[in-house]
């Protein structure tokens, strides 16, 4: 359809406006081509004629349809204009309080100047993961694209925030910044998001100013890098700036202020850290009250320096930093009050001004030098240099241009400290960046900074044009669409009159290298070189100013101060004089831009024009050409990465809240680029809707024929045809359809006109009914009128006196006549009656007796028949037990007797070794005297060293003399200490064996003990032997080394004597060697003695080790016979042997005797086969009366058998028979498993005494191998002296096996003590089995005298306890919880099962009074449930499973506690089971915080298996067929924005899930209070997720999605009654939402509904309410909006009304969870283990 045609009757249009910008107004009548007037209604009622031009008629912009009108994208809309860009803006803004709104790719912000509760962090958790157009439009919306794009695509992102001052840009870019700091943590101890953040206060100090037309407007251009590691967390962060204004240091206009850091510090002034700045009040800085204004409404400094200071700490900043960087600045404050006087062309500055003194302290600088050179300049000429006095302006100038270059250096100093910060090691995977830049500007004076300005907005522009073409040809390529080239503004003219070669640029940098270049003679430059350029004018009525032609309007430039800014010039002695400074930090700055100057390489940026080569090194690079330069690597940044923007609009200068003024907002809208993407979308196809929204919204139009479901697309696509007759018009895509401007707003009109049809149809056949209604009923009471009075008249005429009296005749003859035949009646029936009872009574009564008298025989039968069987049973019972009795004894000695025979042929296997040990020993001996054979030969080799050997041997001897004897007193002291161990521990020994053999009833394991410490005296003995041996070695040596020492002493004599007669001639010589001889002759005598001595001892000693060995075996007479006659005789190595070989017949004797003791126990273990001979004769004659007693049960069978045929008339007597015989078999059963439990009992022991006799041969073995290896180590030292090192240890090690064996022989008897306690253990188990039998017995007599059959006997034969022993504690843990699936029949058949069989073996560990055991089960019963939890933390099963058992074991520690308060409800039989011993209240409360811990946890798999359900089913999905109330957006979402398609959820999906959780919850027996108290917390997250999600998303806010919304919560509500939950208070965790929800629905225009809202909505805030009602969004054009003054009447009727302010819900939030106390009816007596839980081990007691 043609443009042409929409401009009928009744359709708006927008007609330009001098005040609003735009007007709309009504067309009146239809347009025709070739009409010359457009007639319109305006909207105050008067009429207005549009003129047309009929050749080429401009028609204006049609205004589109009220339902389009306040869509979140501006592409959206039918008509794309400027117009309906402004409406939708102000409708959006206005009306509903809404800031944001996406216009393709682009986040318009509009600044509210108020502050809004749409920041928390649980909005930004909300948009976390969500997809760029689900939600409303938000600057958190825009940074989780980028976010997503980054991690999915592994490529840099960018966000672009521009706008003008005031508009908000630096409070996007932190919320931006916020919203990465919180989405992506660090998880690191710096903190790195916090330092990004924290750095927004330092620079807003130092950077941000109040101007006219912002309070906290940003004074330069920044762009933040956040970087990201390769899991994209925050890693650090980068800042680059761009053209600070240094000019605000120095001058401030009208009503505006210099940097905040300048007035935070003066209003610090009075602090002690402040005091020696010397600061004053700001009013009283030059550089601070030039504007007039010193504060600001509504701004503390103070409290602002303090949080400065504070996010400089948290920057790492130090205290010594931050000083300085106070110290500077206020160095700056007092520059500008220097004063410079007038002396005609000379200036002058008094040098005792304060503050030129307090400046050249505080910066350490030369007082004489800064006071000549502020009011001198050197001048260089070809010959001499010439110092030239300046007046009063330009010493002022230069004043103003070092305070201006310090500040500068020193906010370049802060920026890099401040990247450095937040430079963090790691390596770079990729980052965002967000630049902060200034906006289009244009003023009543334009300067060099607007210049610069918006020339970085036209360069932005360019990339920003070329970004949305590209979009666009994506979008169509992706579609399928045939791609048209588009026509949009390029802006590269404007750029290249900029920076091209002869630009405006080059040629300032021109002008500027001439000394005499004024701005006057570069303005005429670019009147004469640019003249003939369409953009560039020259304005009329000035000739100081020119104009360029922007993308976004006309500016005019004043040229005056372009050249001194661009130069941005300083003294060359005022840099000196700083760079000359003590003060470092100061000094640092200028050292720096000389090396700078000297070193710089510049930026490889290829520029539109050369570069100007710098004639000397004086001439530096100019302001502009900076700029260029950085601005050119900054759009080499945006081009590397995707970008997004966000264009920030102020709607007023006022800065009044939600005010909005059109004119201002147009003209920011089309400087910031917003008309142009407009312009470009509308040129195409700019309205974009899926074949779903396509078919939801227009089936309306759509024949029967046509509305084909099945195939929706191809249904879309014939409507389309026959309504667009033009297919121009339109295209199809793969997923969309794409309309041309209008054709959406004709299809609403269409759509709309139907609509009306349909209301016309409806309302005329409802007028119909009801009118005919209204006649029917006024007929119907019209003819009852007339039948009334008809009747009356009737009656009238024929009532009289004598019908009255015969009427009332009758009425009398009719009630006697009555009466009479209902005597008559009664009397027949009462006779009946009495004849029927007499019979019925006389026939029951005699069948009472017949009764009675068949029961009296039965019972006497009875009887005697019980008496009979009773006996017979105890006669067979009683055998029965007297024959376990005998089988278990007989089974005990033959495994005493196994015992006793391997224990003996050990004992020879050890015999045998150690005679193998002796032979191996006179071996070594033999050796010995092999090595001393050899040590002979080696005596003539000493020879030589005669004289050196006899001062060595003086000493040597002097030394082991003393060593011997230390040795010597040490072994004395050891083997006293041996003697002592010995003596006790064979006195303990005797002690054992006398306690031992006091019980008869344990004979066999009394001699087992004595076997067992004989066999260790035995090995402590063989230790001692091997002691000795090396005890003779080593006296062996020690005697070599003597006798080899007396042969030395003996040559050394006779050589001596030979020099005697040699040397008869010296006669004085000979009295010395006599000395020296007779010395010699002691040393001998006294080696002597020493061999003597140790002789002695040796006899000693090998005395008592025969002693030791044979001391409790022979006779004293013995012993001496084995001792040597002559202890004197005892040096040579023959007799040590003869004494060894002693002791070998004293082994031999030790031996004998060991063997005589072993056919002692053949002789009685052959008397126990005797006995074992006879138990098996007695058992077999059992066996025969058990034969006997089959016989006798046979028989019994057959009389039974006979009775039963004889008496069939008494089938109570047969059913009793059945049941005795049914008990006799499971007796019988019953007995069978007892003696099968006695059989794995014994096999069991026998497994533990076989493994313990294992354990001993090892230690056995264990001590051989170290013995051998203690003897090779003996080999391997040589020396005399390492030798007597060696015996120190090796008495040491003695000493130490010493008490090994005393610690082993204690072990022993402990595990001897142990083992005795285990047998009573099991003599009391069978003694209570036997008391078990007994009772049995009595049982069956007991049911014999009752009639009718009682329970089976096995549920009382049970205690309800489980036996365990203690190293099966871990397979009981590890299969009744590790290895335990919830999925077992067994487990799901009795919930809480495990729980139970837990608490039995408790019980058991209780019943024993084990504290050890009981704890130990405890602990390894928590630590394995966290295991599994902790190992299987997302198995819902398995969670609920294990919450279930934790609850239940939890109630059985209550139930069974014996504490009154949970007793009430046992039974007399739990009452009696309950624990005796232990107090569990603090393995209780250990129970309780696992249980909440698991509960939390299964509370969280829940709401993450549901949460991706909750929004589209109750929030998207329509559940009401019939009531669509969806509205189609026609966003455009970026192609990289969406995801696959994904599963479609509905409430039947939740509903569905619920189910689910609750079908598992009741599966494994949980709670009902703790279902409903989970089932609580998900309606929770389902009403605040829902609601949440509602307040973020304006197109879910209509009456019919509240209709939808209330049916979904009615589902649910039916589900808690299906499931029996209504007393869970779910429902009231929903009233926020369904209180919504009604809100969406009821009516919201007059007082009185203003009033209904604020009494029923009591459980939303009053934020949610005038969000809701501000989002509210008619799907049709029959709704309305709420109105402003509506809103703003609930705000006045909420006001009072206290609560939170926050937007959304806490979803997170988790009620208070509590496990209620419900005692279990389970009787533990009848709980049995399945064997498919492998608990074989457990033993019911």
């Amino acid at each position: 359809m043609a443009l042409l045609e929409l401009y009928t009757q009744y359709n708006r249009v927008w007609i330009p406006d001098a005040e609003s910008v735009w007007k709309s107004a009504e067309i009146k009548r239809d347009f025709h081509f070739g009409d010359t007037t457009l007639q319109l209604l305006l909207e105050d009622g008067t009429e207005h004629d549009y003129p047309v031009d009929p050749s080429k008629p401009q028609l204006p912009p049609l205004r589109n349809p009220d339902i389009l009108v306040g869509e979140n994208d501006l592409t959206a809309l039918s008509y794309l204009h400027e117009p309906a860009v402004l409406h939708n803006l102000k409708v959006r803004f206005v009306e509903s309080r809404i800031i944001y709104t996406y216009c393709g790719i682009i986040l318009v912000a509009v600044n509210p100047y108020k502050q809004l509760h749409i920041y928390g962090d649980a909005i930004i958790h909300a948009y976390s993961g969500q997809n760029m157009g689900d939600m409303d439009p938000h600057i958190f919306a825009v940074a989780e694209e980028a976010y997503k794009q980054m991690a999915r695509n592994h490529k840099n992102q960018s966000i672009i925030v521009s706008g003008e001052s005031g508009a908000g840009k630096t409070v996007s870019a932190r919320y931006a910044m916020r919203y990465f700091a919180v989405v992506s943590k660090s998880g690191s101890k710096t903190r790195v998001e916090d330092k990004v953040l924290a750095s927004n206060p330092v620079t807003e100090a130092i950077g941000n100013a109040k101007t006219t037309r912002n309070d906290n407007s940003s004074r330069f251009g920044k762009y933040t890098e956040i970087s990201f590691d390769k899991r994209y967390r925050i890693i650090g962060a980068n800042m680059r700036t761009y053209l600070l204004e240094k000019s605000r240091v120095v001058f401030q206009a009208d009503n505006e202020r210099n940097y905040h850091i300048f007035y935070q510090l003066c209003s610090c002034a009075h602090l002690p850290e402040f005091k020696n700045l010397r600061l004053l009040s700001a009013d009283k800085f030059q550089y601070t009250c030039m504007g007039g204004e010193i504060t600001i409404e509504g701004v503390d400094d103070e409290k602002d320096m303090e949080e400065t200071r504070r996010t400089f700490s948290l920057l790492g900043l130090k205290e010594d930093f931050q000083l300085d960087v106070f110290k500077v600045l206020a160095a700056v404050l007092h520059l500008g009050n220097v004063e410079i006087r007038n002396s005609g062309d000379k200036s002058s500055v008094p040098p005792s001004d304060p503050h030129l003194q307090v400046f050249c302290e505080l910066l350490d600088v030369s007082l004489e030098e800064l006071v000549r050179w502020l009011c001198h300049r050197r001048i260089v000429l070809v010959a001499e240099t010439v110092v030239k006095p300046v007046p009063k302006k330009r010493a002022v100038n230069a004043r103003d241009a070092l305070a201006k270059q310090i500040y500068a250096h020193l906010f370049d100093c802060i920026i890099n400290r401040i990247n450095r910060a937040l430079q963090v090691p790691g390596k770079q995977h990729a980052f965002i960046g967000v630049l902060d830049i200034y906006g289009f500007e244009t003023f009543d004076i334009n300067s060099f900074e607007q210049f610069c300005i918006n020339y970085a907005n036209e360069k932005l522009q360019q990339q920003f044009n070329l970004h949305v073409f590209k979009l666009e040809q994506e979008e169509y390529m992706k579609e399928d669409i045939p791609w048209t080239l588009i026509d949009f503004y390029d802006n590269q003219p404007v750029i290249d009159l900029i920076e091209a070669k002869m630009g405006i640029l080059d040629l300032l940098d021109e002008e500027c290298l001439f000394p005499q270049g004024t701005d006057q003679s570069w303005l005429q430059k670019l009147f004469n070189y640019l003249e003939a350029n369409p953009l560039f004018e020259k304005p009329r009525l000035s000739n100081e100013a020119f104009v360029i032609q922007h993308f976004a309007d006309k500016v005019e430039y004043q040229c005056r101060g372009f050249l001194e800014k661009n130069r941005d010039a300083l003294y060359e002695e005022l840099v000196d004089i700083m760079r000359a400074s003590k003060f470092p930090f100061l000094a640092n700055f200028f050292q720096e831009e000389e090396r700078n100057t000297a070193n710089s390489k510049g930026i490889k940026v290829r520029p539109a024009r050369p570069g100007v080569k710098p004639a000397n090194k004086q001439l530096r690079t100019s302001v502009g050409d900076k700029f260029c330069s950085s601005l050119s690597l900054l759009m080499e940044t945006l081009n590397a990465t995707t970008p997004h923007y966000v264009r920030c609009i102020k709607p007023n200068d006022e800065k009044l809240p939600f005010e909005y003024d059109s004119r201002r907002v147009v003209q920011q809208l089309r400087a910031c680029g917003v008309l142009e993407t407009i312009r470009i979308s509308a040129q195409s196809y700019p309205s974009r809707w899926t074949y779903i929204e396509f078919y939801s919204r227009y089936s309306i139009l759509m024949s029967h024929q046509e509305a084909d479901r099945s195939d929706k697309k191809q249904t879309c696509k014939n409507v389309l045809q026959r309504l667009i007759q033009d297919p121009n018009q339109y295209k199809f895509g793969r997923t969309k359809i794409f309309f041309r401007a209008g054709q959406v707003a004709y299809l609403e009109k269409l759509r709309l006109d139907r609509l009306r049809g349909a209301c016309v149809t409806i309302q005329k056949h409802v007028r119909g009914w009801s009118q005919r209604r209204k006649y029917l009923r006024m007929r119907q009471a019209a003819i009852i009128l007339q039948e009334y009075i008809r009747g009356k008249r009737t009656i009238r005429k024929t009532v009289s006196a004598a019908t009255l009296k015969q009427g009332w005749a009758s009425v009398v003859i009719q009630r006697h006549w009555r009466g009479y035949r209902m005597r008559q009646i009664y009397l027949v029936v009462r006779v009946a009656s009495i004849t029927i009872q007499a019979f019925t009574r006389g026939w029951m009564a005699r069948k009472r007796y017949k009764k009675m008298m068949e029961e009296q025989k039965a019972l006497v039968l009875q009887k005697y028949a019980r008496a009979w069987l009773a006996r017979r049973r105890f006669q067979t019972m009683r055998r029965l037990v007297i024959n376990v009795q005998l089988s278990y004894r007989v089974q005990q000695l033959r495994k005493k007797i196994e015992e006793q025979n391997k224990e003996n042929r050990g004992l020879m296997e050890r015999l045998t070794s150690l005679a193998n040990s002796h032979a191996q020993n006179m071996d070594r001996v033999q050796g010995l005297e092999a090595q001393l054979e050899k040590l002979t030969n080696q005596k003539a080799s000493l020879e030589a060293k005669e004289k050196k050997g006899k001062e060595d041997t003086t000493l040597i001897i002097a030394q082991l003399q003393k060593e011997t004897h230390a040795l010597n007193l040490e072994k004395q002291n050891l083997e006293k200490k041996f003697e002592a161990s010995t003596k006790e521990a064979k006195e303990s020994f005797d002690q054992i064996k006398r306690n031992l053999l006091e019980e008869k009833e344990y004979e066999a394991r009394l001699r087992k003990i004595a076997e067992n410490n004989i066999e260790i005296h035995k090995q402590d003995h063989e230790k001692e032997v091997e002691t000795l041996k090396e005890e003779i070695k080593r006296l062996k040596e020690e005697r070599v080394s003597l006798l080899r020492k007396i042969e030395e002493g003996g040559q050394v004599n006779s050589d001596l004597q030979e020099q005697v007669v040699q040397l008869t001639k010296h006669v004085k010589v000979i009295p010395e060697l006599r000395r020296d001889l007779s010395n010699l002759q002691n040393q001998r005598s006294n080696m002597d003695r020493r061999m003597k001595e140790h002789s002695e001892q040796a006899r000693a000693k090998m005395n008592d080790i025969t002693r030791q060995l044979l001391g409790g075996v022979v006779e004293e007479e013995v012993l001496l016979g084995l001792a040597p006659d002559n202890s004197e005789k005892i040096y040579e190595v023959e007799d040590l042997l003869e004494a060894f070989d002693r002791l070998q017949k004293a082994t031999k004797i030790l031996e004998n005797h060991q063997r005589e003791q072993k056919e002692n126990y053949e002789t009685q273990v052959e008397g126990f086969k005797l006995k074992v001979d006879h138990l098996q004769n007695e058992n077999s004659e059992l066996q025969k009366l058990f034969q006997e007693k089959s016989n006798i049960n046979e028989k019994i069978r057959q009389e039974v058998s006979r009775l039963s045929n004889d008496n069939l008339v008494i089938p109570e007597l047969k059913l009793q028979v059945s049941e005795l015989l049914r008990q006799k078999q499971e007796l019988e059963v019953h007995v069978e498993e007892q003696k099968t439990e006695l059989e794995e009992k014994t096999e069991e022991i026998t497994s533990v005494l076989q493994r313990k006799i294992k354990e001993e041969s090892s230690k056995r073995r264990h001590f051989e191998e170290k013995s051998e290896e203690l003897e090779e180590l003996k080999r391997e030292l040589q020396g005399q002296v390492e030798e007597l090192k060696e015996e120190n240890d090796h008495l040491k090690r003695h000493q130490q096996m010493e008490s090994e064996a005393k610690s082993k022989l204690r072990q022993e008897t402990s595990r001897l003590t142990a083992e005795n306690m285990d047998f009573e253990e099991q003599l009391d188990q069978k003694d209570r089995l036997i008391k078990r039998l007994q009772n049995q017995i009595k049982s069956l007599e007991t049911s014999q005298k009752v009639k009718q059959t009682s329970t089976p006997a096995t549920s009382k034969d049970y205690l309800g306890m489980l036996e365990y022993k203690r190293d099966d504690e871990h397979k009981l843990i590890q299969n009744i919880i590790l290895d335990l699936k919830p999925k077992g029949v067994v487990v799901n058949m009795i919930p809480g099962l495990p729980a139970y069989i837990l608490f039995m073996c408790i019980r058991h560990a209780d019943y024993l009074n084990d504290e050890a055991k009981l704890q130990s089960l405890m602990n390894a019963t928590i630590g394995a449930v966290k295991k599994v939890i902790m190992s299987h933390h997302k198995d819902f099963e398995l969670l609920s499973f294990w919450l279930s058992n934790t609850c239940q074991l939890l109630n059985c520690l209550k139930q069974y506690s014996g504490e009154e308060e949970f007793m009430k409800q046992n039974t007399p039989r739990q009452k009696k089971n309950c624990l005796q011993n232990f107090d569990l209240s603090e393995h209780r409360q250990i129970l309780s915080d696992l249980a909440i811990h698991i509960y939390h946890q299964f509370i969280t798999i829940m709401e993450k298996s549901l949460n991706p359900a909750i929004v589209p089913g109750m929030l998207e999905h329509e559940s009401l067929q019939g009531i669509s109330s969806m509205k189609p957006t026609g966003f455009r979402k970026r192609s990289n924005s969406i995801y696959e398609d994904t599963e479609a959820y509905t409430i039947s999906s939740i509903i569905q899930e619920l189910s689910v959780f609750h079908s598992i919850m009741n599966q494994h027996g949980m709670e009902q209070g703790l279902i409903k108290q989970a089932v609580k917390q998900l309606f929770f997250l389902v009403g605040a997720t829902t609601l949440n999600n509602m307040m973020l998303r304006k197109d879910m806010c209509s009456c019919r999605k509240g209709m939808q919304i209330r049916c979904n919560i009615s589902y649910l509500e039916e589900w808690l009654k299906e499931k029996e939950l209504q007393s869970s208070n779910a429902m009231d965790t929903l009233r926020p939402l369904s209180q919504a929800a009604w809100l969406l629905q009821v009516n919201k225009s007059t007082d009185d509904d203003a009033k209904e809202i604020t009494e029923k909505c009591t459980e939303l805030n009053p934020v949610q309410i005038v969000k809701i009602l501000n989002s509210y969004t008619p799907i049709d054009d029959f709704e309305k909006r709420v109105t402003s003054s509506f809103v703003r009447k609930v705000q006045s009727l909420l006001q009072d009304r206290d609560g939170s302010t926050q937007l959304m819900l806490d979803s997170d939030y988790r009620f208070q969870v509590t496990f209620p106390y419900s005692p279990s009816s389970q009787a533990l007596e009848l709980l049995q283990v399945p064997n498919s839980l492998h608990l074989g081990f457990l033993t019911r007691m």
